[in-house]
């Protein structure tokens, strides 16, 4: 049915996501508002980034923009589609390529349009890893501290010379049409390492998933080594969830992965 001239627009809330309230309004757009004020940056450079990756990206990505200040909301068109679930070689192919056409982007010309440096990034990572060290490390089996210590060293070292996603995993990747569609949640996107971006997807999907990322992207060993030390490293920003939201499970849940992940590799 459709709505009457001067109603008010329907707004169905969608459950769950860290980092903003979020909403399907009149069935076609998603709208956005930050659960906390450092969110409102990462929806700030979703809104200056996209609408200039968007045309040069071989899947789909929102095009949002600020429909209000304050408080900050941003919406975009809603793109069709369901989280990923058959990691096939022909769904990891497509994401291989493009991840291979983002991160071909040029740094220059993100930071031109007001996506934070290079030199911001660094601080924002080195920012995160000394919380890592401080409030997640003592935390593991004493077995695995030396472990987790070593792979907070590597991750500190990583490059921050692309543009990324950074936070790329199956429920941010849409299926249309049985074929892979769509790339949401552009909120952590900024400079950091390429491969960030393949973490998951080389070390935490299917076999099959993986090949055809890899092979699409022409992965070089040392990128899936680091692309290895992202995904183990993974699990720890839940438990810094967890610690900001006063939430024990995500404490829990977010420990419990860094120690399976961690002993996989170090036995």
């Amino acid at each position: 049915m459709a709505r009457v001239s001067g109603s008010a627009p329907s707004r169905v809330p969608i459950a769950g996501g860290w980092d903003s309230h979020t909403c399907v309004v009149d069935g076609r757009w998603i709208e956005r508002e930050p659960r906390r004020p450092r969110v409102e940056a990462g929806l700030r450079t979703e809104a200056l980034l996209l609408p200039w990756l968007a045309p040069t990206l071989p899947l789909q990505v929102p095009v949002p923009r600020v429909v209000h200040e304050r408080p900050l909301v941003v919406r975009h068109r809603r793109i069709r589609g369901e989280p990923i679930t058959r990691l096939d070689e022909v769904a990891g192919r497509r994401l291989g390529q493009f991840l291979l056409a983002l991160h071909a982007r040029s740094v220059d010309e993100a930071v031109g349009l007001g996506v934070p440096d290079s030199d911001a990034a660094l601080a924002e990572r080195d920012g995160l890893v000394h919380r890592l060290r401080a409030e997640v490390l003592d935390l593991l089996p004493s077995d695995l501290v030396a472990a987790g210590r070593a792979l907070l060293e590597r991750v500190a070292s990583a490059p921050v010379d692309s543009l990324v996603h950074a936070d790329l995993g199956p429920s941010h990747l849409l299926v249309h049409v049985e074929r892979l569609h769509g790339v949401i949640d552009w909120t952590d996107a900024g400079l950091g390492d390429a491969a960030l971006d393949l973490s998951w997807a080389l070390h935490g999907s299917s076999a099959r998933f993986a090949a055809g990322v890899g092979d699409a992207y022409g992965v070089h060993p040392s990128v899936r080594a680091r692309a290895r030390d992202w995904h183990l490293v993974g699990p720890w920003h839940e438990v810094l969830h967890g610690i900001d939201t006063e939430n024990a499970a995500y404490v829990q849940s977010g420990l419990a992965g860094a120690v399976a992940r961690l002993s996989a590799v170090s036995s």
